[in-house]
């Protein structure tokens, strides 16, 4: 434990980190410390001579999952923390099921569907399926496909509905294609865990202690994967905080936490309230608010940093005034006491109403970074590549397959390919290419161009088999041969978007170059459809100010918080009204108050623009619950017409002011 010193903790976070065998409930409040209890309570295990192989974390995010890792380095060094195993709930599935997919009718190289692959499927099916009447969203349907399989239901026994018939047809398919989309990880690998005792006791004894961490965020399904993890005797920690469960929206249910001594009895409970992000002002009028939610585990967050500024609450005349007063609030500000922009952060509730902020900042030239720009694995040449890696190791996976086929044209057309996606409906269109019966229907040109296709696809399968073999090389070198390059330069309107497309696919093979031979190509694949934040990782790389919605923020922290729109409709949202989740809603305007540090303002409009036209706003009753002391209430006009006295010279405001005027 060579840097790992236990009175670094406060005493509730050493009573957690130190905490014996059984079940134990970490109540982590925002801004807490709970990744560093959890992990000080890896380090400490290890100390007291726990074998460190037989410690498993898991959390929702690679993002997440190798911060903790790099925590656990820091306090007992490479060495003792090689052997800790740190995953993500999908990634510890896939674990399992590589090994037990078999049990369940799957090959081991099983191949994981994308959300676009799984629309083409769902497309396909549909367009087969419905009758003319009928009609079904394929975004729709895979919505409600994922939300059945996140909630532990399996297809349904009938094709009585339209839905139901999808469903069914869908999951043939994927069985068909040897594929499973994200929801089936956790699903299966709960089917065969539950169904299968050797299994279950085999990953019972691999890992004695059991840590989870954002256990509010967890769903049924996850529930149940921690419970049979744990088998007879659970040594479960999990930390969480139920006033920050915000994702009831994708199936995660606030009563496991609120319910944990149900599903693990007489558990050690420790209550982390001591905040170490905000002051005591935004705290304060955190805990005021979330009060208002009846049903859970009370906590009262405070912090040894003081009070504070006060709490700003400002009425806006409209959106477009809201945009200009808090931007150049933002540059004057800044300006006054010599800021990084990356102090700031604006919050919002819906990705809508960043359009005003960024028309302002950029009139202004004020550097920001837009969280939710389009992701480096949904562009298209990314995907190309991926598709052509994936047919190398499954070529029944149909959606990669007819991505390649088209990219570039090989000669085999529309027709032909819809024929050979009929005759695949009990097996792959790859096996269907080659069978006599496709070839006996098309012209000896065609049947020339899938045979070197099929051939081609052969060849560097073969290739890739052999020992010590070099993915990436092999994979450029496909590319090349097939046509790729010169193909995604024709697509291209100018020199410089194919030489940064092209750069793109390089990039994406320097980092293949690191694994080795098919299985770690079977890998890397895996990771890469597995990590759900790299989008968010390369925003944080940017500069600027911050511009986020407020799911998007949590887990983060700014300085100096602008929090806008805190209107009846958006916040508590319109729809949370008719659903009954507007407790979860307050959830969320907490979760946006705690991540303030220094300063934090809430702005709300009397109107705004939805739909193209100015529509009249109330602002939020959540507003009126954190009403109290250290909370400041006025409005934009009060602000702008306020006197320029002496004493307000070196005050922000008055800076505000002198830039609004000019």
């Amino acid at each position: 434990m060579s840097k790992f010193r236990m009175f670094d903790l406060n005493p509730e976070q050493q009573n957690a980190a130190t905490h014996g065998t059984g079940p134990l409930l970490i109540l982590a409040g925002a801004g807490t410390g709970k990744t560093r209890v959890i992990t000080a309570r890896m380090a400490w295990l290890t100390a007291q001579g726990h074998s460190a192989s037989r410690i498993l974390g898991v959390t929702f995010t690679n993002k997440a999952a190798k911060e903790m890792k790099n925590r656990v380095v820091d306090m007992i060094g490479t060495e003792g923390a090689k052997d800790i195993t740190i995953s993500t709930f999908h990634s510890l599935c896939v674990r399992i099921l590589r090994q037990s997919a078999h049990l369940l009718g799957y090959k081991d190289n099983f191949s994981i569907l994308d959300d676009s692959d799984q629309s083409g499927i769902l497309k396909k099916i549909i367009h087969r399926t419905a009758a003319k009447d009928e009609k079904l969203d394929p975004a729709v349907a895979r919505a409600l496909i994922s939300k059945a399989k996140n909630s532990g239901w399996n297809a349904p026994p009938t094709e009585a509905t339209l839905l139901g018939a999808v469903y069914l047809r869908y999951q043939d398919e994927l069985k068909g294609l040897n594929a499973m989309d994200f929801d089936d990880l956790l699903l299966l690998a709960v089917r065969v865990l539950r169904e299968h005792a050797e299994t279950a006791t085999h990953w019972q004894e691999r890992y004695e202690f059991l840590l989870v961490d954002e256990f509010q965020d967890t769903n049924r399904l996850q529930l149940e994967l921690v419970s049979l993890l744990a088998g007879k005797h659970p040594n479960v920690c999990v930390v969480g905080d139920d006033d920050q469960s915000i994702y009831g929206w994708r199936g995660a249910e606030v009563s496991n936490i609120l319910e944990f001594e149900r599903h693990f009895p007489n558990p050690v409970i420790v209550k982390l309230e001591q905040n170490y992000r905000s002051t005591n002002t935004i705290l304060n009028a955190a805990n005021r608010l979330i009060r208002n939610n009846v049903r859970r585990r009370g906590k009262n967050l405070w912090s040894a940093a003081g009070e504070g500024s006060p709490v700003h609450v400002l009425a806006m005349r409209d959106d477009r005034e809201e945009a200009e007063l808090v931007t150049s609030e933002i540059a004057a500000h800044r300006h006054a006491e010599q800021l990084p922009w990356e102090h700031f952060a604006i919050l919002y509730r819906t990705n809508q109403q960043s359009r005003p902020i960024e028309e302002t900042l950029r009139k202004l030239k004020i550097p920001y970074r837009l969280i939710g720009g389009k992701s480096f694995f949904d562009r298209r040449e990314i995907k190309d590549v991926l598709a052509y890696a994936t047919c190398l190791i499954n070529p029944s996976n149909d959606p990669s397959l007819l991505r390649i086929l088209r990219t570039p044209p090989r000669g085999i057309g529309a027709v032909t390919i819809e024929n050979a996606l009929e005759q695949s409906r009990n097996g792959s269109l790859f096996e269907v290419l080659r069978t006599p019966e496709l070839s006996d229907t098309v012209s000896s040109r065609t049947r020339q161009a899938i045979t070197a296709f099929c051939d081609l696809i052969e060849t560097y399968r073969i290739r890739l088999s052999t020992p010590s073999s070099d993915p990436s090389s092999i994979l450029r070198t496909l590319l090349e041969e097939s046509g790729y390059f010169e193909d995604l330069q024709r697509s291209c309107k100018t020199p410089a978007e194919s030489l940064r497309r092209e750069e793109n696919v390089r990039s994406l093979l320097r980092d293949l170059s690191e694994y080795k031979d098919h299985k770690g190509l079977s890998t890397f694949l895996d990771e890469i459809t597995l990590d759900n934040d790299r989008q968010e990782e390369q925003t944080e790389s940017s500069t600027g100010v911050t511009l986020i919605t407020l799911h998007a923020a949590k887990g983060l922290e700014f300085p100096h918080v602008y929090l806008i729109g805190a209107e009846d409709g958006l916040l508590p949202h319109q729809r949370s009204k008719s659903e009954g989740t507007v407790d979860e809603e307050r959830r969320l305007f907490y979760v946006g108050i705690t991540r303030a540090m220094k300063t934090l303002t809430i702005s709300h409009a009397l109107q705004r623009v939805k739909y193209g036209s100015p529509m009249s706003c109330q602002r939020s009753p959540f507003l009126s619950e954190i009403v109290g002391e250290g909370v400041l209430e006025s409005t934009g006009t009060e602000i702008l017409n306020q006197p320029a006295s002496e004493e307000m010279a070196a005050d922000h405001f008055a800076l505000l002011k002198q830039m609004l005027s000019n």
